[in-house]
């Protein structure tokens, strides 16, 4: 009975991988699954390329547990709170907010710092930096956290039913994308305007004339502190919502880039903080979603002008205000140590010999600040750095661009959700087995069963030359991971999906 029983799951399942290999084979003792006619035929044979889906499931099993421990965790359970109600706590933190404002007047010298600049110098109409400023920087994260949802859910996933898209995945990447081009957009347009309308509009040497200037316009100081909040509130994004693979490389990227600008205000440096803004924020500007539009003349032109726009603001212009830090600072500051507001300022005195007054100015806005050679190398070395990244990622876009020009097909590595389970044509059950879409059931511990070729004399009348299909493993992709901002293309569509031009979105 146990033999009829073996005998009809093989007929059942002609496709079934050997997960017991002694118990499986067959009478002849030679490892082969056979079909109840006794005939291997080319259903039977189990292609190599399977294997290579088998580890690709492996890994997302894994993801998958990984995920449930990461929500299983209070801070887990909180983050995937947050992330589900982001409309909704931004609004009742606001309505909150602003019914405090309006209700209690005794409050009010408190709550009007989370609407309006601090530190304003109604002599000098002008507004000094403090400690107040994170008030507005909070309640920027707020406004950004539910404007970003409520722009992507009601106003960009809409337009993803004009432009064709079905799939889950597909609809997300277009609203966050949309969602990065209308912020780079607005915020790089005004950072353009603060330098057009400035003294070191295309003069290096006027980034560090009168320095320490610790007061600045309404407009710029409000420009600087919404961008640190974006940046903050993209940290808070990558943690709330679902994980993906490249989740620790926008992490550093976020934290760093905020803590540059952190460092630039307090050491009262924005204005150059505000050029490498700008020439940053332009080559994501040319990262549209014509992809999703299926322009592929627009697309070419895109590609060019974003290689062009890259090298020349990263690798051209970036360079010019690093010799400038290099050549220009030792001409324009005086080295030494100040202390007091723009209207009362003192110094410079000699540096300390000490590593107190380097904290000097987040601890006291009017208080310290200190400029000498070794601060100076101390932001060369850190901008030079990034360089060397920027000239190491430029080289593999080059090498990616001359490979799409030798033309070729290629793989898609774009960053994607961790375990993501859309759109998958393998569901594995509780056993540890897999129903594939035609039919065929697998083992994730299984071992692949060779067969030998089957040699059978036939006459000419019955050869049928068919075109053999493409293996269905096609659909296990090769996944990598992205930085977010400075990016790091793997491959050719890796490159083409950044700026849009992937045919196969």
């Amino acid at each position: 009975m146990a033999n009829q029983k073996q005998s009809d799951t093989l007929g059942a399942h002609p496709q079934l991988y050997n997960h017991d290999h002694e118990s499986h084979t067959s009478d002849s003792g030679n490892g082969w699954v056979r079909s109840p006619n006794n005939h291997i035929s080319k259903e039977d044979t189990i292609e190599e390329s399977l294997s290579k889906g088998q580890k690709h499931n492996e890994a997302r099993r894994i993801a998958k547990r990984k995920r449930r421990r990461r929500s299983e965790s209070l801070l887990g359970q909180l983050c995937h709170f947050i992330g589900k109600h982001q409309i909704g706590l931004a609004a009742n933190l606001l309505t909150l907010l602003t019914m405090t404002h309006m209700c209690f007047s005794r409050a009010r010298h408190h709550t009007r710092k989370f609407y309006r600049l601090s530190y304003y110098n109604p002599s000098s109409d002008n507004y000094g930096l403090g400690w107040d400023d994170a008030f507005l920087v909070a309640f920027w994260i707020v406004v950004f956290t539910g404007l970003r949802a409520v722009v992507m859910d009601y106003a960009l996933a809409p337009l993803t039913q004009l432009v064709g898209l079905t799939k889950k995945k597909e609809k997300t990447r277009f609203a966050e994308q949309a969602w990065v081009l209308i912020y780079d957009s607005t915020f790089w347009s005004l950072g353009m305007y603060l330098m057009w309308k400035s003294d070191y509009w295309l003069d290096t040497r006027h980034l560090w004339t009168n320095w320490p200037n610790r007061e600045m316009t309404g407009l710029f100081k409000w420009y600087y502190l919404a961008q640190f909040a974006f940046w903050l509130q993209q940290i808070v994004v990558v943690n709330i919502e679902e994980r993906r693979k490249d989740h620790w490389q926008m992490m550093t990227h976020h934290i760093i880039t905020s803590a540059l600008m952190f460092t630039s205000y307090g050491y009262h440096q924005s204005k150059v903080g505000n050029t490498i803004l700008c020439l940053m924020d332009v080559v994501d500007l040319l990262l549209p979603m014509l992809k999703y539009l299926r322009f592929q003349t627009a697309c070419d032109i895109a590609f060019g002008a974003f290689m062009l726009v890259w090298f020349v603001a990263r690798h051209v212009l970036y360079l010019i205000v690093c010799y400038s830090v290099y050549a220009e600072i030792p001409k324009e500051i005086t080295y030494g140590c100040y202390w007091g507001s723009n209207a009362n300022l003192k110094g410079p005195i000699e540096v300390p010999d000490d590593f107190d007054h380097l904290l000097q100015p987040f601890r006291d806005p009017e208080g310290l600040v200190c400029w000498d050679n070794g601060i100076k190398w101390a932001f060369l070395t850190a901008l030079l750095a990034l360089q060397v990244i920027l000239l190491v990622w430029f080289g593999m876009i080059i090498r990616v661009a001359l490979k799409v020009l030798k033309g070729g097909e290629a793989e898609d590595s774009r960053s994607d959700d961790e375990g993501s389970e859309e759109d998958e044509d393998v569901g594995e059950d509780e056993d540890g087995f897999q129903q594939t879409s035609n039919g065929r059931a697998i083992h994730m511990n299984a071992r692949p069963i060779e067969v030998p070729p089957l040699e059978e004399e036939v006459g000419a009348e019955s050869i049928n030359l068919v075109t053999r299909k493409t293996s269905q493993n096609k659909r296990y992709r090769k996944m990598g991971s992205t930085a977010s901002g400075v990016h790091l293309p793997s491959d050719r569509k890796e490159l083409l999906g950044r700026i849009g031009c992937d045919k196969g979105a």
